[in-house]
């Protein structure tokens, strides 16, 4: 059985661009998979425990649980740990520190999600939120687009956005970093808007006329832009049961799932002036198989 800790996870090599083509690859056997909704339960607060289970489609003999948590003051604010066993034995193959895996897995989903619904000719991106996640975003991002010359705006929140800056210009020449103060200047020109928050104390931008014909909006934590749910043209998600349960979910224009667009089995953005929503809450199954591929690197 592999134990890896956090201090071991750090040592694996987990290239953002492969990242993103490991969610890719999992969103497209999603239907073989056994993924029931996470469950999450509540100590306090906002404080959360969510258990995600996955059992990986049947050539992989794997089932998988992570557990993550958010207790308020922890640093980093979520944690996780995962276990995988072999189903053809019912053995335990692994228990691993997933804060890593969680980190990529997200930024890698958010950066799919870009990559397959910004309108043409995207060049701006507004980042609101700068902790652990909205780095790995970046990089699943600037590292799919390096071809791509992108505008980086940051909200600025203490020493944050200088330190992104001074982390991500030499490794991302592709990037051009600008810092504002304001989530007006962040929202009134940017083609994508992604919020990495884990907190948010109700509705974030409360005029959604700011938000530009053809914008996407990517609320990796879902939390803050409930109001754009019934006025943007479509939403989307990497899973229906995942979300079914939102307030405004029966008002949404048009939902669909994100794997079924790279199935070519629903159209994704079909106008370049549509406002669209795309709701990534998390699912195991990207979890289970990162801890899948790199187990069988480990082997």
């Amino acid at each position: 059985m592999h134990i890896i800790t956090s201090q071991e996870m750090a040592k694996v090599s987990l290239d953002a661009a492969e990242c993103v083509n490991w969610v890719h690859e999992a969103f497209l056997i999603k239907d073989r998979c056994q993924l029931p909704p996470k469950i999450s339960l509540h100590p306090r607060g906002i404080d959360f425990f969510n258990t995600m289970p996955c059992m990986l489609p049947e050539e992989y003999h794997t089932f998988g649980c992570k557990v993550v948590s958010r207790i308020k003051g922890n640093q980093p604010a979520l944690k996780s740990e995962l276990m995988t066993f072999d189903t053809l034995t019912g053995e335990m193959t692994s228990l691993i520190n997933a804060d890593r895996i969680t980190a990529m897995r997200t930024g890698a989903v958010a950066a799919l999600a870009i990559n397959t619904l910004r309108a043409r000719d995207t060049k701006i991106y507004g980042f609101i939120g700068l902790g652990i996640i909205a780095r790995a975003t970046l990089d699943c991002l600037l590292a799919t687009n390096r071809n791509a010359s992108m505008t980086i705006k940051l909200k600025r929140y203490k020493d944050q956005a200088e330190k992104i800056i001074s982390e991500y210009q030499k490794a991302y020449p592709n990037g051009n970093f600008v810092i504002v103060n304001t989530i007006e200047e962040l929202i009134s020109d940017s083609d994508v808007v992604v919020s990495c928050i884990t907190e948010a104390d109700g509705i974030l931008v409360n005029d959604t006329t700011l938000f530009k014909p053809g914008v996407l909006v990517v609320p990796v934590h879902t939390r803050g832009f409930q109001n754009c749910d019934t006025i943007f043209d479509k939403v989307f998600a990497d899973d229906e049961g995942h979300v079914k349960g939102f307030k405004y979910f029966s008002q949404f224009r048009k939902f669909g799932e994100l794997g079924k667009i790279l199935l070519g089995e629903i159209p994704g953005r079909e106008s370049n002036l549509e406002r669209i929503l795309s709701y990534n809450v998390g699912i195991g199954l990207h979890d289970i198989f990162f801890a899948y591929k790199i187990i069988n690197s480990l082997s």
